[in-house]
């Protein structure tokens, strides 16, 4: 197998990887969000947390290791629009990534006070996991944007 082939293949799992985790991600903490049951949602958080460290953490890194090399070796200067583009919304995503990572560590903490005090989700908890919805919409947008561009390849003119 060729080496294009190798690191199309490694980009296009961690791309997958990507979308499914943090889609995966969005829908357990919200289903365990929607219970109001502090057990719960400290056990999904828990497993959310974990997941974005094997999973999501993995694929960031090899994201933008195996992109760079594919379009090396398929001979796309780094400079091509939908490169600039898709390198400009990677950082965006992690501008939001890397603070909801955090708020997911900080509900697992309160949400795991609140069930071993037998106390409902405390008011710190729902504005935290607010916040934490917002963030996830640019985020999942950014990704999705560049998926479209890494298949189209549009010629946008940037320089």
């Amino acid at each position: 197998m060729s080496a294009f082939l190798v690191l199309k293949f490694l980009h296009v799992i961690g791309a997958a990887v990507l979308l499914g985790t943090g889609a995966g991600i969005a829908f357990f903490m919200l289903m365990a969000h929607r219970t109001r049951d502090a057990r719960t949602v400290a056990a999904v958080a828990r497993m959310v947390v974990i997941a974005d460290v094997v999973f999501t953490a993995t694929a960031v890194v090899a994201q933008p290791v195996t992109g760079v090399l594919l379009a090396l070796e398929a001979g796309h200067p780094l400079t091509s629009g939908w490169i600039v583009v898709s390198i400009a919304l990677y950082l965006w995503t992690g501008a939001w990534w890397l603070p909801v990572v955090w708020m997911q560590a900080r509900m697992r903490r309160i949400a795991l006070v609140a069930a071993e005090a037998g106390q409902p989700l405390p008011p710190s908890y729902h504005r935290l996991f607010r916040m934490w919805f917002v963030c996830g919409f640019p985020a999942f947008a950014a990704v999705m944007t560049i998926i479209w561009l890494m298949i189209t390849r549009p010629a946008l003119d940037l320089f």
